[in-house]
């Protein structure tokens, strides 16, 4: 007899406790070493076991978390070596990226290209008065605008792998942004690459960007247990 397929219903509910987990782990509701149940999450998202179990599997595939026989899951501690494997990835990308946008991605009949890259002045270079002090919204900001960076660059399958190492750092990277004097640094960071790629300077753009991204990477070596308590409690 042949093994029923799951329905798009279960597949939903599992796509959706995944992302909510996800997300518990990466706005530190759940930090590394906590540990619960599948039992709890049920009971917390009002969903039945299977999704629940699919999600952890899915999580547990990924790093995120790993079971206790007999006792639930548990959070894993992060992998910082891996980490900063992923960042070294990413300078050597954006790096490109910011290569090839000041030789040829910006030419004038490119015209999405140029308009990716103006979206990101408006929004970057601005008078200090105007800049956002809200650390949630200017993190979702920088990842933006490193992603942007890479996709107007044109190449499709370097944007994709550029998001893919963007997701795998997403949970440490947030907290680049728990200090105001960090926030500042990338308005005025992010604002001399932009200037370097809008008068086609290309070692001067990707030798920025490689300085922006080492600082980033500097910090979550400092990145503590009790940074990541405090975090959570913002």
């Amino acid at each position: 007899m042949a093994t029923p397929k799951p329905t798009t219903e279960r597949i939903s509910r599992a796509e959706t406790v995944y992302e909510q987990l996800k997300r518990d782990v990466a706005e530190f509701r759940l930090v590394p070493g906590d540990r619960f149940t599948e039992q709890s999450v049920c009971a917390r998202l009002d969903v039945s076991r299977t999704p629940v179990r699919q999600a952890l599997t899915r999580l547990q595939q990924e790093g995120y978390v790993e079971v206790m026989y007999r006792s639930g899951w548990r959070v894993l501690p992060f992998d910082f070596d891996k980490f900063e494997q992923l960042y070294d990835l990413r300078m050597v990308l954006e790096s490109t990226a910011a290569h090839r946008l000041c030789e040829d991605g910006l030419h004038a009949a490119n015209t999405k290209n140029r308009a990716l890259l103006d979206g990101l002045i408006a929004r970057w270079l601005v008078p200090v008065a105007e800049r956002s002090t809200d650390a949630a919204l200017v993190s979702q900001w920088d990842e933006a605008f490193h992603c942007t960076l890479v996709e107007a660059a044109g190449n499709a399958e370097m944007a994709r792998v550029h998001r893919d190492v963007t997701d795998r750092i997403r949970i440490i990277r947030r907290l680049d942004f728990t200090k105001q004097a960090r926030i500042d640094a990338t308005y005025d960071e992010h604002g001399k690459i932009l200037k370097a790629i809008r008068a086609k300077r290309g070692d001067q753009a990707a030798m920025l960007l490689r300085a922006h991204i080492a600082t980033s990477q500097a910090e979550v070596r400092k990145i503590t247990l009790h940074q990541m308590h405090m975090a959570r409690q913002v």
